[in-house]
């Protein structure tokens, strides 16, 4: 690992480390950590098959500071698992050594039928967050800590986010809709109200909440979609613009349906709005942090496209089908796909809250595909078909309007400014991404 057996240390101990350690193709949630990991409990629910889930309870233990802790199995799917955490200086840094010493259920029956299994499930696993463990500390490497406001922090996006800040030594506030506990930030934005004060001293705003787009736009969803962009932009920017000691940056999140659907011309940073609900959507979302802006406050709106997430999103929906040997391109598949992978749109976050840029920056990979290329590589990837397309009259039928302006048409887009910026993929090929993300 690039850095010091001490920081990779305190990289685990931080809150988010297993949230960021947790491989997304396994369905996992965290349903308890108290503690730390010098004396801390931690459960997890899994899931086994369907909707079969199981508890697995592990204690941490045996903490040497910046060089070993050690968590061990209390109740859970093995016989027996004790898994040691080391963290060993070296000349390159440090090494990282995870050893797991495991007996599978059954006894001798369990290791003859399930051995080969629950050892290349592992390997699977560990190969995962090794990776991802070093591209972390790779991009947190020089970058002083902040104080980091964070709307949105339990969507997609947003879950990783907050995770991949706090690893980093970052200190992040969410903002939530309930009674604000410790560290959290209490707002309504529907009201347009939020603890002004609990603001002061933050250095960045990360405003990711928003109505979700995928779902069929009676009208009061558009409703909804438009006015949940727009009341909580201009909430958040109002407050900001009041502060004594305003944040730096404020990084309020907008969308490649900015563009309409641009066919085959390729869009940038200075190409002019599109036509339909989610170009006008995007417009007012961006405006409405003029508050922010007319205060003084760098404001830069990541222009996001198609994030691949196995946990969720437009990938966890596609990946169903794929497996059932039933995937294919949807309507014509001429359509261009804006797609980045998660850690590359939390890389791009993060990457903008130092870059200094400012207006519309594309967050999506460094080349778009066509629909069918997509769907073709996601076939590959899981070994499944991808010949059986989902035609157009059918999208419309079934998703409307919000199948028309969000599955049938689509975006070629070009992150010009993020490149400009100095800006590192970590998987900027899509069969890669999709390879990792869903373990294969």
């Amino acid at each position: 690992m690039p850095v010091s057996a001490e920081t990779l240390h305190d990289w685990h101990a931080r809150e988010g480390a297993l949230q960021r350690l947790v491989p997304p193709w396994e369905a996992v949630e965290l349903a308890e950590h108290t503690g730390t990991i010098a004396d801390s409990r931690v459960v997890m629910r899994m899931g086994v098959m369907g909707p079969i889930r199981q508890t697995w309870v592990a204690q941490h233990s045996d903490h040497v500071p910046g060089r070993q802790f050690r968590d061990t199995q209390v109740s859970g799917p093995f016989a027996a698992w004790v898994h040691t955490h080391r963290f060993e200086p070296n000349e390159a840094g440090s090494e990282l050594v995870d050893h797991i010493d495991y007996t599978l259920p059954m006894g001798p029956l369990g290791s003859l039928f399930g051995g080969a299994f629950a050892l290349a499930r592992i390997e699977r696993m560990f190969d995962f967050r090794h990776q991802r463990t070093a591209e972390d500390l790779s991009r947190h490497a020089g970058k002083a800590p902040m104080r980091v406001a964070v709307t949105g922090a339990s969507g997609l996006i947003g879950t990783q986010l907050c995770a991949f800040l706090s690893t980093g030594g970052h200190t992040v506030q969410k903002l939530v809709r309930r009674s604000a506990g410790q560290g959290e930030i209490r707002w309504d934005p529907a009201k347009g109200e939020i603890d002004v004060a609990a603001l002061e001293g933050v250095d960045a705003v990360v405003h990711l909440a928003g109505e979700n787009v995928g779902q069929r736009w009676t009208p009061a969803v558009k409703e909804a979609v438009m006015a949940s962009r727009v009341s909580g932009t201009r909430t958040i920017a109002t407050a900001l613009a009041k502060l004594q000691k305003k944040p730096r940056i404020f990084v309020s999140a907008s969308a490649v349906g900015h563009y309409g659907d641009t066919g085959d011309t390729m869009a940038d940073e200075s190409s002019p709005a599109g036509t339909g609900f989610l170009a006008e959507v995007c417009q007012a979302w961006e405006a409405s942090a003029d508050p922010a802006r007319d205060a003084g406050i760098l404001v830069v709106h990541p222009r996001i496209g198609v994030v691949l997430a196995a946990a969720g999103g437009a990938l966890a929906k596609m990946k169903t089908p794929f497996a059932f040997g039933v995937g294919g391109p949807i309507g014509s598949g001429k359509q261009w796909f804006p797609w980045i992978s998660m850690d590359d749109a939390v890389g791009a976050i993060h990457h903008l809250l130092y870059a200094g840029l400012t207006g519309p920056v594309n967050v999506v990979g460094p080349e778009s595909v066509r629909q069918a290329e997509f769907a073709a590589v996601l076939g590959k990837v899981l070994s499944r078909p991808a010949f059986l397309p989902l035609p157009g009259f059918a999208v419309r039928t079934v998703f409307g309007e919000m199948g028309q302006g969000v599955l049938i048409e689509g975006q070629r887009v070009a992150p010009k400014r993020l490149l400009e910026s100095g800006f590192r993929y970590v998987r900027p090929d899509l069969e890669a991404a999709l390879r990792f993300e869903l373990g294969k």
